[in-house]
This record gives structure tokens, sequence and C-alpha cells, in this order.
């Protein structure tokens, strides 16, 4: 890959997880408000689905595949993962709670060595390890975990097997099928819990952050399909960490949470074992 390809695959990627941070940004500001985690979760779904039903041309015979248990199982546990990170989200600064977040590249590591007998390399390896010990100076085990953190490490633990699954799948379904599987099995799954939770009041500015969250998490997934595309995935999920840089600014922006020392030198070594593996993956692969 060119270095001119290289950027425009690390700017997709950037504008990608940068929509996805502001999405959690306005369901942050949700919860704070008092609107229900699974309101906004549900919406997110719902409103996606809606919008990616005509970008994704899936034609009605196809949903019979949504009903293989791997991509249902897939979509549970992205729905589980959303309504996580919204619950961890309504009490913590939005920084460490992606930070937190990020043990879930660990975790779908691990799996994938276990299921797929997968053989990393030792840099990969070594960076790996790089970036637990950022999340552990994040989460400060032993310091008195509060609850919405560890909402952050299920919403992590989920997320893992969430991309685990996704490898599994990703050679008998096109990507954007997934895209589409997910968001139409989440509606499906978190309707009972959407319409027992309290209904936001009707304020124009509530319904506006309901669907510039959903839309800005929509856009940000459906970017990363497109960056998918546009190389290998081993390329382009170490670019994913750049999303801690927009959390981080956004949390500081909207509501003036600056991360600690500790919590901020954690950030920067999740971030370095993100670019390290970028480096050590262009190394294997030149």
């Amino acid at each position: 890959m060119s270095a001119f390809d290289l950027c425009r695959l690390a700017g997709t990627v950037f504008l990608a997880v940068t929509l996805v941070v502001v999405g959690d940004t306005c369901g942050k500001l949700l919860t704070q408000s008092g609107v229900d985690p699974f309101i906004v979760a549900w919406s997110r779904f719902a409103i996606g689905a809606l919008v990616l039903w005509p970008l994704a041309r899936i034609r009605w015979q196809e949903l019979a595949n949504f009903r293989d248990w791997r991509v249902v199982l897939r979509a549970m546990l992205i729905a589980g993962g959303i309504c996580s990170i919204l619950t961890a989200l309504e009490t913590e600064p939005i920084a460490n709670v992606f930070g937190a977040f990020f043990v879930g590249p660990i975790i779908s590591y691990v799996l994938a060595i276990i299921f797929l007998k997968e053989r990393p390399s030792k840099p990969h390896t070594l960076l790996l390890g790089v970036g637990f010990l950022g999340v552990l100076l994040v989460v400060k085990p032993g310091f008195g975990v509060s609850t919405g953190t560890l909402f952050a490490i299920l919403a992590g633990v989920f997320y893992g097997c969430y991309l685990f699954m996704t490898k599994l799948l990703a050679g008998s379904m096109r990507p954007t099928r997934l895209l589409m599987s997910q968001v139409l099995i989440g509606t499906v799954l978190l309707t009972p819990f959407g319409l027992n939770s309290p209904m936001p009041a009707h304020e124009s500015t509530v319904w506006i952050l309901i669907v510039a969250s959903a839309l800005g998490s929509t856009a940000g997934n459906y970017l990363l399909v497109i960056a998918n595309r546009m190389a290998d995935a081993s390329l382009v999920a170490p670019l994913v960490y750049s999303q801690l840089i927009s959390a981080t600014i956004l949390g500081i922006v909207v509501f003036g949470d600056w991360p600690d020392s500790l919590a901020l030198t954690g950030l920067a070594m999740i971030a370095f074992s993100g670019l390290g593996s970028l480096v050590v993956n262009r190394g294997l692969s030149s």
C-alpha cells in the first residue's frame, strides 16, 4: 500500500471512529439527563436499520441467513456491548470508558488463539501486553473500581467476543450484510427493553440527541466497513485505537473531563500499542 493510500485509509478510519465517539457523546448527554440507556441503545439500532436498509440492498430471501445462531449471537454481543458502554458513560469520563473498553481486542486475540489456532508474532503479543497494562492504568484495579468502570470493562468483553464472531463469519457473509444483521437483530432484541423503559420527555433537544447518537454510530460503523474493503483487517484494526484521541478531546471540550495522570499514561500506552501493531503489520507484509 502506498503512502497516499495509507493516509487515505487512516483518514477514513479516524473519521469513522470519531463519528462513533460523537454518537456516544450524544448518548452520554442523554443518559446524564435521565434518559434510560436502553432507550438510547434501542433507538440507535432501530434508526440504524432504517438508514442502512437501502444501502445494504438486502433481498428478502437473504433474511433467512440471519437465523444462523452465529449471526444471532454476534448481534446479541454487540447489543450487550452498546447497552453496557452507554451505562458506563452515564457516570464515567468518556476517555476512561474507551480506555477500559479497549480490553476488547485482547479478548478477541485470546479467543483467536484458542479456537482459530492463530499464531501471532511475538512483537504483536508484546504490544498487546503494553495495551493491557494501559487498560489497567485506566481502570486502576485495587483502587475501588466504580460500577461505571465495570460496565466499561463488560462492554469491552462483549466487543472482544463480537470481534471474534466477526472473524468467524467474515468469509461467509459480505460486510454490509453483517452490519445489517446486527442492527436488525439488535432492534428486535432490545424492543422489549426499550418499550418497558421510561420514554424521554417530548423535548426537541432530547430527540435531536437521540437521532444524532444513532446517526453518528451508524455512519461510523458503515465507514469502518468501507475501510475494511480498502485494506486487510490487520491493517485497519490498529488504526481504530485513534478513537482514544477523539474520546479524550470530546471529553474535555463537552464535559470538561480531564484524565488524571495515571489514566493519561494508560491511554498513551493503549494508543502506542495500536500504532505499534500497525508498524509491525506493515513490516511483516513488506
